[in-house]
């Protein structure tokens, strides 16, 4: 991700001045919009990258929460099937069953029930947040492309580009959006 924000600010800070020598020389005002916008769209996608980042993270770490509480619950089957072969083999040797045995497993089989669905809540909570995520690193992408473009518009003294620059950042800004929602 570091790669590409170096690579926008780079962009920006050439059509910047790139724009600065226009005005200069007495050319062109509407460069010094196309600046001023794409200065826009660094400031917007810088904030998109933050959130998303901050999204990836919280989806690694519910994930983990939720492998763990898998875990756990594999733990008390296990457990639970240990007692219940110890008692099939005092059994199988005509010995009572151990109750207090028997009455674990009942409480490890509704401990797992509440076990199950902390981890399937977790689970939810990182699916969520990977979707923000992915939302996110969209808008980053097009606020990205919509800086280059911009630059182009610039070097290539083409205001339609301009135009088709800002297209794109209307789209990054509806996904922005969609990430807070």
């Amino acid at each position: 991700m570091e790669e590409i924000e170096n690579f926008s600010d780079k962009i920006h800070e050439q059509s910047n001045e790139h724009a600065h020598h226009m005005l200069s020389e007495g050319k062109e005002k509407w460069v010094l919009y196309v600046a001023l916008t794409t200065a826009v769209f660094a400031v917007l996608a810088a904030i998109a990258g933050l959130m998303a980042g901050a999204h990836a993270d919280e989806a690694m770490l519910s994930q983990m929460r939720a492998s763990d509480q898998w875990a756990f619950y594999q733990a008390k089957g296990v457990k639970s099937e240990i007692l219940i072969s110890s008692n099939k083999i005092l059994v199988a040797m005509g010995k009572p069953p151990v109750t207090e045995d028997l009455n674990k497993v009942k409480e490890n089989k509704a401990e797992q029930a509440a076990i199950m669905a902390e981890a399937k809540t977790f689970q939810q909570e990182s699916d969520e947040h990977t979707a923000k995520h992915s939302t996110l690193a969209k808008s980053v992408t097009l606020f990205q492309v919509a800086i280059a473009i911009g630059a182009i518009s610039i070097i290539t003294k083409r205001k339609a580009l301009w135009l088709g620059s800002m297209g794109f950042a209307a789209i990054g800004l509806f996904f922005l959006l969609g990430g807070f929602l």
